[in-house]
């Protein structure tokens, strides 16, 4: 039978296209994927609310955005906050410098209060500040102050009435951070604080108390920090070993399966790419579990392939031609590649709904790793083998492994 250049070009098409976007984007991909602080150093540190405080779930939701918006000060990018059981919340700041300055910023209540002259009793509180109103500003000595707006003029033109001529302290938390004596009647509701030495620590401050005061005081249970270079050194030797597997996992889908194993390498680096694509479209933080998961996929991924492969082979063995064994060998495949796929699917989404942060790592590169496959491994590959087999071009059963005595009569 005549080949059909078509197919055959078609073939070639995708495969160079394939290895081409992959060989020249693969790497600016994997520069936009957030990694883990187990892969690029940072910190990490567990609270729990103590158990004489009520706490429900929309008390930690509250914790949590209260957090995210403290943890916005660091200038972090992309933090993990999980909510673990009924009182605690795990949080993971990758690649931040100063773990210290992380834990303090974050066990901060920065309740700000103005308190009457003893400094016992708040006679206003952080609530009635203005959404988002404290900023940095300067005084008429060019000093840094935190200027401020509350939300009833009124009210704090009372107090200043009532007050007048005496102190007002503001305290953050139990910390006095200004003394100021009311010289006159404020109205219009705009103040400043004063006693910053300077204005990285004036903003900071501003920045806490925009954030809020947390909604229940928070305990730590445990911390720790992951230094750079150590983190930088584990996905460096996690890389070079997976690297390697994958390497192997390809000489021996070549050398044993021969053409079959030639379009599994194909789909396979299709399979990693588009996993690459997904993981930063998704912008999953990944991490050392994540990548386990991830290598995992690829030996899923090159199961679903051998499958399909050895189901051909039988129908060559019976006395099919290519082209019907190919038919015949992929849909017998179907359901078994189906149905160990979606139950691995099942097990991923329970441990994504109860397990911890570095578990959900697993189960979300897992789950996708897992559709990824599907697709290539079943969908790619068939698409692939069809091309060559209708093409004409491949018509000796021994590119499958199957030898001319093997081949029995239908």
């Amino acid at each position: 039978m005549k080949v059909k250049k078509g197919k055959v070009a078609i073939f070639i098409i995708i495969v160079v296209a394939i290895l081409a976007l992959a060989g020249t984007t693969a790497l600016p991909v994997w520069n936009k994927i957030t990694k883990g602080l187990d892969l690029q150093g940072g910190f990490e540190v567990l609270y729990e609310a103590p158990k004489d405080q009520k706490v429900d779930r929309a008390i930690l939701l509250d914790v949590a955005n209260a957090l995210e918006r403290r943890i916005n000060v660091l200038g972090v990018s992309e933090p993990e906050i999980s909510i673990e059981g009924n009182n605690r919340i795990r949080v993971q700041l990758a690649g931040v410098k100063d773990p210290a300055k992380a834990r303090e910023l974050l066990g901060k209540q920065a309740e700000l209060t103005f308190r009457e002259p003893t400094g016992k009793t708040a006679v206003i509180k952080g609530a009635d500040l203005k959404p988002g109103s404290a900023k940095l500003s300067f005084d008429e000595y060019n000093k840094p102050v935190v200027a401020i707006e509350f939300k009833d003029d009124k009210k704090f033109e009372e107090i200043t009435k009532k007050y007048i001529g005496q102190p007002l302290p503001i305290y953050l938390d139990e910390k006095e951070l200004s003394n100021p004596v009311i010289q006159t009647v404020i109205s219009g509701g705009k103040a400043t604080i004063s006693g910053q030495k300077t204005p990285e620590e004036a903003k900071e401050l501003a920045s806490l108390l925009n954030a809020g005061a947390l909604p229940i005081k928070l305990q730590e249970v445990q911390s720790f920090a992951v230094d750079a270079s150590l983190g930088h050194q584990s996905m460096r030797d996690t890389l070079i070993a997976g690297g390697l597997s994958v390497l192997m996992i390809f000489i021996f889908v070549i050398g044993f399966y021969r053409l079959p194993g030639l379009v599994a390498v194909t789909t396979l680096i299709a399979y990693t790419y588009l996993n690459l694509v997904i993981f930063a479209f998704l912008k999953v933080t990944l991490t050392l579990p994540g990548i386990a998961a991830f290598i995992l996929g690829i030996g899923m991924a090159v199961d679903a392939n051998i499958i399909m492969s050895e189901r051909v082979r039988e129908e060559l063995r019976v006395g099919r031609t290519l082209k019907s064994a190919l038919k015949a060998g992929s849909k017998r495949s179907f359901l078994t590649i189906f149905d160990a796929n979606f139950t691995t699917i099942l097990a991923g989404a329970v441990l994504f709904a109860f397990g911890t942060a570095g578990v959900k790592g697993f189960s979300v590169a897992l789950i996708v790793g897992i559709l990824c496959s599907f697709v290539t491994a079943v969908g790619l590959s068939r698409w692939l083998m069809s091309l060559l087999i209708n093409s004409n071009l491949v018509k000796n059963p021994v590119l499958f492994r199957v030898k001319e005595d093997e081949i029995g009569e239908l």
